[in-house]
């Protein structure tokens, strides 16, 4: 009874309509933070640690600003853009570590840090309104 090629021709996961965006996909902090993950991955850090520390923070950067979007209180919004800012800020540490000592090309570091930067500034924009 079970058609393996009926199960591929329905898609179990519902798909969102194009025309209406979800709260963090207006966001313009969310699509730097998206561009701030991608920029911390291509750092390519060859300590497994410092790079698991550093894709982690910017990972999490880029989920509370989604989730800061997506909150009503203003008093929620401030608490998860706070915490998007503090982990942008610790990932683009942990960049910063890695090509200090060597464990990735100091040429990645400025786009790194130019994403965070602009990040940082959105984020601290959005706590205080």
């Amino acid at each position: 009874m079970n058609d393996p090629a009926s199960s591929r021709r329905s898609n179990p996961i519902p798909q969102a309509p194009s025309a209406r965006p979800l709260p963090h996909q207006r966001l313009l902090a969310y699509q730097v933070a998206l561009r701030f993950v991608a920029a911390v991955h291509a750092a390519a850090i060859r300590d497994a640690h410092l790079r698991d520390q550093a894709l982690r923070a910017a990972t999490s950067a880029c989920l509370n600003t989604a989730e800061g979007a997506a909150r009503v209180s203003r008093a929620d919004r401030s608490r998860s853009f706070g915490i998007a800012r503090a982990e942008a800020c610790e990932a683009a540490a942990a960049v910063e570590i890695a090509a200090a000592a060597g464990f990735t090309a100091a040429a990645d570091l400025p786009l790194v840090l130019a994403q965070a930067d602009h990040l940082v500034a959105l984020l601290t924009g959005l706590i205080t309104r």
